[in-house]
């Protein structure tokens, strides 16, 4: 690993009084004071992006002006690139959307393709923006809890049949999973498409952590795990998690049917959804051999700090970590200290001083549990393992 950009994730990196919402509004939110408080809550880094991210947008600085965006070839070549030597996944670039990011794109794909009053299945706990703008959009959330098996989640798709009433239209997958941090498995994947054509759902793939793997575990496409099915899946991606630019508010709705596609480019069309040029010329930069190095470097720094985490988190009695398979976000379950949740949370916001996701805002399966994000320099890390340490001294 390159030691110079180990020191560049080490760098701790002020971020109050920038408008940045995980440190500035953690206090009004979670009562957790940005002076002295340790920010774990909005998924986002604490590191800067690569340089030959910089040095687009500086490139623009320098240059001076800011008008449209014209002729996105070398932007749709580069997310065919990265697909490609990433992933080993062939895009067609003509089935490239681009939205204002992943939760725009699930909305739209909400929009396009269900109605008022039908129902969008979700495996719960899952990201909780997914139903925020379900119920937004006026459609009704089925929430089909995950199955424990061993501390890690699968999904059980066999008992979900019950739970079925015949109103669901749509299936949103979150992978990896977020906030379990589970890699699914070519079967379980498999599984799930056999899940969403004996239900005729449209099946949309939310893959925003599919970068952030950590070492032993591998990603799979779900385009790849079940090309059949391609008629009625939505692929989504982003650059904007893996690089640290989630304020470029970037993302892209991959289509690959035909049908499917027309559909959604004619609901782009109508509410008048074009991105922006910071955005472009980010993920353009972004999506390059110079990017891919430095996602090499990240992940292996993150694997570290996982490995600090839960060593530290596994040591305090009656609480324990789901093994991170991918993503930066530990989910952490209090459930063995017999608490309240009212308890535990208050322990870690007001006496060590954390703000964290609170479980239960991630669905049925989350009540027990809170999402730490450590994708944060070690030295901060390891302070919010000592603070938990001593915030629930006397249980060890």
């Amino acid at each position: 690993r390159n030691p110079e950009t180990r020191m560049t994730f080490d760098e701790i990196i002020d971020r109050r009084g920038t408008h940045c919402v995980k440190w500035d509004m953690m206090e009004r939110l979670y009562g957790v004071p940005a002076d002295g408080g340790i920010a774990m809550w909005v998924a986002d880094m604490e590191f800067r992006p690569p340089a030959c991210v910089t040095a687009a947008v500086q490139a623009m600085v320098d240059h001076g002006i800011y008008g449209y965006f014209g002729d996105d070839a070398r932007y749709r070549a580069a997310i065919c690139w990265w697909m490609k030597t990433r992933h080993g996944w062939d895009v067609d670039p003509d089935a490239i959307f681009t939205s204002h990011g992943l939760v725009n794109g699930t909305a739209l794909c909400v929009d396009t393709w269900t109605e008022p009053g039908e129902a969008v299945v979700l495996f719960t706990p899952v990201y909780h923006a997914f139903a925020r703008v379900i119920r937004a959009a006026g459609r009704e959330v089925r929430e089909l809890p995950l199955t424990m098996v061993d501390g890690r989640y699968e999904m059980d798709l066999d008992a979900y049949g019950a739970l079925m009433t015949g109103n669901e239209r749509m299936a949103i997958l979150c992978s990896p999973h977020n906030p379990g941090g589970r890699v699914w498995s070519r079967e379980e994947l498999r599984a799930l498409a056999d899940f969403c054509v004996r239900h005729d759902l449209i099946l949309v793939s939310d893959e925003i952590h599919h970068d952030l793997v950590m070492p032993g575990h591998r990603h799979l496409p779900m385009t790849l795990a079940a090309p059949e099915i391609a008629d009625r899946l939505v692929m989504m991606t982003a650059t904007t998690k893996t690089f640290n630019i989630a304020g470029s508010h970037i993302g892209n709705v991959i289509v690959p049917d035909p049908a499917l596609r027309a559909a959604f480019g004619q609901r782009m069309a109508a509410l008048g959804i074009s991105p922006n040029s910071f955005g472009l010329f980010m993920a353009t930069a972004a999506y390059s051999p110079e990017g891919a190095a430095w996602v090499d470097d990240l992940t292996a720094y993150l694997d570290g700090n996982r490995r600090l985490f839960d060593d530290r988190v596994n040591a305090i009695p009656g609480l324990r970590s789901m093994p991170l398979e991918a993503t930066y976000l530990s989910w952490v379950d209090f459930a063995g200290t017999g608490m309240a949740s009212a308890e535990f949370t208050a322990r870690v916001e007001k006496d060590a001083r954390i703000a964290v996701n609170h479980g239960p805002t991630f669905g049925l399966g989350g009540e027990s549990f809170l999402r730490f994000n450590i994708a944060a320099p070690r030295a901060v890390v390891e302070e919010a393992a000592d603070r938990l340490a001593a915030a629930f001294a006397d249980l060890q």
